[in-house]
């Protein structure tokens, strides 16, 4: 059989396109997200983003037979052009939990993550790994002083997490596996993976203790030096809600009315802190108050701490909680939806300034998922008009990364 010159070049042209499409349809993380003064950064161009929340990732893909959810919600979030997930990578204590005890892992809970990270990366979302937790859910700072307990080690109570050299060791240790597991899947060093784009050290660290924020302070200096001792190509943020300390007595009028043992401004100044983070849930720090006073507050904490990032301490700021409760009175999803657009609209308009990196709504799940429905959840696939008003965002976002 002859073929013309002619039907070659279609044939080039049409192998050609074809691995054109290919590429386009696996996304690609060429790079480490990076900071450069007050922005984030992949391979040297401007990196901003709208994401989401998922906390339960890992312990639902535990189940092999349940993975499908994280590949479901990874497909919805990334056809909403969400491009940064939130999730735990810690769970702790207990015979279901990723460290069983201090140093004594389940792989099962392991591979779940390492599934996690694999279907991200093939999704084109980035993650952020949270290893540990204020609060007693999955573990926390509560478990670890509990384990240190049982060892026989004097303690005080849950604030002797950030002081006690046992309890840090602890947590040392967990950190350092983290770091350092080969994912089973992809083969890479969770350290050498580019899908994740930061470790946060706790999520939400508070101290009763020591509301000046100096004991966090401490602990902070020591904890993000050991990751990057570890690992010198990831971001590391601390997992701050935003709470103004003493540092600067006349910013903690845009607290809620009080404090909880850290300070925006010096805790961040730390020098291996990359960027900052706020969270806000003015229903529940501000219950009982209007909307509307909710949502002037809601305005002023981002200002405050998007002006504090930019000009005090130089780093990029990510709003990386909120979201509104269908168990508040007087909830609609219209409401929500107007709550998310509003703030979605200070996002953008401070991240057209420069500054902010983009915000994490909380919380995405998927379908089939109501034991994780906390009152915030979104599922993509069942919430239009939610889902709408989160992709109009992406792609307002996207126009700041790649202006026409």
């Amino acid at each position: 059989m002859t073929i013309s010159l002619g039907k070659i070049n279609i044939i080039l042209v049409v192998v050609l396109l074809g691995a054109l499409v290919c590429k386009a349809q696996v996304p690609s993380h060429s790079g480490f997200v990076q900071t450069r003064r007050t922005q984030f950064v992949v391979n040297g161009s401007p990196f901003l983003f709208n994401g989401f929340n998922s906390y339960w990732m890992m312990n639902v893909a535990a189940q092999p037979s349940e993975r499908y959810k994280i590949s479901n919600v990874f497909r919805d979030a990334a056809a909403a052009g969400l491009s940064v997930c939130r999730t735990w990578a810690f769970s702790d204590g207990g015979n279901q939990a990723l460290q069983i005890s201090p140093g004594v892992y389940n792989e099962a809970l392991f591979q779940g993550l390492d599934f996690v990270i694999s279907e991200a990366r093939n999704h084109g979302i980035r993650l952020i790994l949270s290893l540990s937790n204020n609060y007693h859910d999955y573990g926390g700072r509560p478990q670890y002083v509990q384990w240190a307990r049982n060892a026989g080690v004097p303690i005080n109570g849950d604030d002797d997490f950030y002081t006690n050299t046992v309890v840090k060791g602890y947590y040392k240790n967990h950190v350092k596996r983290v770091l350092t597991r080969i994912n089973t899947l992809t083969k890479i060093a969770y350290r050498d993976d580019t899908t994740i784009m930061a470790w946060e050290l706790m999520n939400e660290p508070r101290c009763q203790v020591d509301y000046s924020g100096k004991t966090l302070n401490g602990w902070v200096g020591e904890m993000a030096s050991y990751v990057k001792s570890i690992d010198s190509k990831h971001l590391v943020e601390i997992g701050m809600e935003g709470f103004y300390g003493d540092s600067i007595p006349v910013r903690k009028q845009y607290n809620p009315g009080y404090q909880v043992g850290t300070d925006f401004i010096t805790n961040n100044q730390i020098r291996e802190i990359d960027f900052t983070t706020i969270h806000a849930y003015p229903d529940a720090w501000l219950s009982g108050q209007t909307d509307n006073a909710q949502m002037a507050f809601m305005q002023r904490w981002l200002a405050s701490h998007w002006t504090d990032s930019r000009t005090i301490l130089k780093k990029p700021l990510v709003f990386s909680e909120f979201g509104k409760s269908k168990k508040d009175s007087g909830y609609s999803e219209s409401t929500r939806d107007a709550f998310l657009s509003s703030i979605y609209t200070n996002i953008y308009n401070f991240a057209r300034n420069g500054g902010i990196g983009g915000g994490l709504v909380w919380q995405i799940l998927g379908e089939g998922m109501e034991s994780y429905d906390d009152g915030y959840d979104i599922v993509l696939s069942q919430n239009s008009l939610t889902r709408n008003v989160i992709s109009q965002q992406s792609e307002r976002m996207m126009a700041i990364e790649h202006p026409h």
